[in-house]
């Protein structure tokens, strides 16, 4: 997405919206040169930072919280009484003004997968605000987001890797189609009304909101219901969101209702000891690399939780099991009992789910292992005397017998052969234009189809080694 000409104020104090589309700088430059100190306007208003939390340039991973001394276990970091985070949600709604109304009838038009873009119209309404309360907060959020609808076309492209190109795509064309919408919506507005003062709201600016909140915000409880449950409200959290992921995290969000007014607290504490100069760290969550890259803009390297889709294809499959040397493949063509399987695995019927997926947390994802069992089996009555959980269980010991197995396991592998065979460069290459230095974006479209290609890998790897040690067993029973 390019960035449309910049918006030019022409009142004093008046914010821009329009923001550039691509990191030029080693790190992301803040949107004023020298905005508010942040920890400073927290205390101010009543929260809490801890004395040794200081904020830290990350060379070129931008700010971060870093601890200036050693703090115990079980320290409260940071606390946030609760009317400094910036949320939108049913309170909101409630004592909805004209501008307010404007919001939540635009952000009633925003598909609930792209959640992140209803608080985001909140955030620009705030950043055009001349005097806003989260000015100081809002000042000190990065000028850009390195996310891929950033990105240079050819960037896009250097991705390789069509699940991602395809949510890529889809948000850079719901930003556009947002445009319109948006512009529709308060051309005809009294001044009082526009939620944006009168400025020009762009697909630049509403991708740059969209990413300040899928990057930094948290979905924590909001209002209490009837029946004593809260509700879920995306927040964006001021210095709370500064602290880096770690899947081995040191401290973690708590939410506490304040003794005093009995509305809620949020805090971060120490989850272990914190020794000086370490990183507060947060877990983001058990996210794989596209979720991860899509919204926060960066590749965790050897992602355990990281893995590939693939659309369940019967002739796929069959292609691949001829290619593997299995014999009489019948993915295309199941017998009724076996199509009255994948109804259950949920990959035939009315409305199948054909995505499947290899590596993470399942070397290969339950469904299509269990696909795969009863499709190379011949024998309706051994199928039937398992479960489908045990067949979709890699830890059950081969339930339809070793042949079935190693059949199972080379399917899989020459799957991932064709897989790779998609990307159009190899590792080797890849990892060479890393080393001949490349734009940040490049680097990130290589550093992650190079995580999917090294899952791939990983996945032919521990199978060629199952299916060595099936192999011997059989062996060694034949012998016996």
């Amino acid at each position: 997405m390019a960035a449309s000409k910049m918006v030019m104020a022409s009142l004093i104090h008046r914010r821009p919206l329009t923001c550039a589309a691509a990191v030029t700088a080693s790190y992301p430059s803040r949107l004023v040169p020298h905005p508010p100190d942040l920890i400073k306007w927290v205390r101010r208003e009543g929260g809490f930072v801890h004395e040794a939390v200081k904020i830290s340039q990350e060379g070129n991973n931008g700010f971060g919280l870093i601890a200036s001394q050693a703090i115990p276990k079980g320290s409260e970091l940071i606390v946030l009484p609760d009317h400094i985070p910036l949320k939108f949600g049913p309170l909101e709604y409630e004592n909805a003004d004209g501008a307010t109304s404007v919001l939540i009838n635009l952000a009633q038009k925003v598909p609930e997968e792209l959640w992140a873009m209803k608080l985001g119209l909140k955030l620009l309404q705030e950043r055009a605000k001349v005097g806003s309360f989260w000015w100081p907060y809002i000042s000190n959020l990065p000028e850009t987001y390195s996310v891929p609808i950033f990105f240079p076309g050819e960037d896009i492209k250097n991705l390789q890797y069509a699940p991602l190109l395809h949510q890529v795509n889809k948000r850079c064309r719901f930003l556009l189609d947002f445009e319109q919408e948006v512009k529709r919506s308060i051309e005809n507005l009294k001044p009082i009304d526009d939620p944006y003062g009168g400025q020009e709201v762009d697909a630049s600016s509403l991708g740059w909101a969209m990413s300040a909140v899928s990057s930094r915000a948290f979905r924590l409880y909001g209002k209490k219901l009837p029946d004593g449950t809260h509700n879920d409200v995306p927040m964006m959290l001021p210095i709370i969101d500064m602290c880096n992921h770690s899947f081995n995290p040191n401290a973690q969000i708590l939410q506490e209702q304040d003794p005093s007014n009995e509305k809620m607290l949020i805090k971060v504490v120490a989850e272990t000891s914190v020794k000086q100069e370490d990183l507060i760290l947060l877990n983001y969550g058990c996210l794989n690399n596209d979720l991860f890259l899509l919204d926060y803009g960066f590749v965790i390297p050897s992602n355990p939780y990281d893995c590939i889709e693939l659309r369940y294809d019967g002739a796929l499959l069959d292609a691949a099991s001829i290619a593997a040397g299995v014999s009489s493949p019948n993915f295309s063509s199941p017998t009724p009992w076996q199509q009255q399987i994948l109804c259950q695995l949920n990959l035939d019927g009315e409305a199948p789910v054909l995505k499947v997926t290899l590596g993470g947390q399942e070397l290969i994802e339950g469904r299509l292992l269990a696909a795969l069992r009863v499709l190379l089996a011949s024998d309706m009555e051994t199928v039937e005397k398992h479960d489908l959980d045990t067949l979709k269980s890699l830890s059950a010991n081969a339930p339809l017998g070793i042949a079935n197995e190693v059949a199972a396991f080379r399917t899989v592998i020459a799957l991932c052969v064709i897989a790779l065979g998609h990307f159009p460069t190899r590792m080797m290459e890849d990892e060479s234009l890393l080393k001949q230095g490349v734009s940040a974006t490049t680097e990130l479209a290589i550093q992650f189809r190079i995580q999917k290609k090294s899952i791939i890998i990983d996945v032919m790897r521990d199978l060629t080694n199952r299916v060595k040690s099936l192999r011997a067993k059989d062996m060694t029973t034949t012998q016996t």
